[in-house]
């Protein structure tokens, strides 16, 4: 297929899942949720990226967005959300995946260009702006408080009134469990901070990431500069 062709459903799907584990891996190095280490160095969209070497991280990672995928095939999905959270489960930082699907197509349709969507070529180099931001989030962010002690969850947040519709085998797990509110959107206070990183209207399903720092990490740096400014005064 010529790389001016428009996107069909299908590889956006595609497209759209892959970028999410690409995201998740670079998230966990950025944020130094694992030692620099356990990362090689990689590329990805035409930019440098790094991806986990440990198996079992990147089985669950891999099985996460596999699953995502599935639910993003059946137009289920609202949001994907990578929630960064202190060894008291409590959540400190939120990665949001908003998903907007944009047209209604049919099954039999779904390998077919979409009218007006953009060319299967410009979608890589959408990811490796969003990858750029995600790279300098740092900046905006600042250091995660207790960093030895943090860990991650991905959670999925379907549109209103839908449920997983992804049976599993019968000797398999369930490939999601009831996620904790405290680690979901809706479980976020009228105090967390919200920064946009990068959208994408593709035309057939839309993309945006924001990063929101829970009300809980905020007062716990608020906290740590206080004593900190103390420490300085007594010296």
């Amino acid at each position: 297929m010529s790389s001016n062709a428009s996107l069909t459903f299908n590889q956006t799907v595609r497209g759209i899942a892959e970028f999410i584990e690409v995201a998740v891996h670079t998230i966990l190095y950025v944020r130094q949720i694992y030692p620099a280490e356990l990362f090689i160095r990689r590329k990805k969209y035409d930019t440098p990226v790094f991806q986990s070497r440990h198996p079992g991280l990147n089985e669950y990672i891999s099985g996460a967005v596999k699953a995502v995928a599935e639910e993003l095939a059946q137009g289920n999905v609202d949001k994907v959300v990578v929630v960064i959270k202190d060894k008291e489960e409590v959540a400190l930082e939120r990665f949001i995946f908003s998903i907007q699907n944009m047209v209604d197509v049919e099954s039999y349709n779904k390998e077919t260009g979409v009218e007006g969507a953009m060319a299967t070529s410009a979608l890589a180099q959408y990811f490796r702006s969003f990858l750029v931001k995600l790279n300098m989030i740092e900046s905006q962010l600042g250091e995660l408080p207790h960093n030895e002690d943090n860990s991650f969850a991905i959670v999925l947040e379907l549109q209103d009134g839908k449920a997983p519709s992804v049976k599993p085998a019968k000797d398999d797990p369930p490939p999601w469990i009831p996620a904790t509110t405290q680690h979901t959107t809706p479980g976020a206070t009228d105090e967390a901070e919200l920064h946009m990183v990068r959208a994408v209207d593709t035309g057939v399903i839309n993309l945006s990431l924001a990063v929101q720092e829970s009300e809980d990490k905020l007062r716990l740096l608020s906290e740590l500069s206080t004593v900190s400014k103390g420490k300085q005064r007594a010296l």
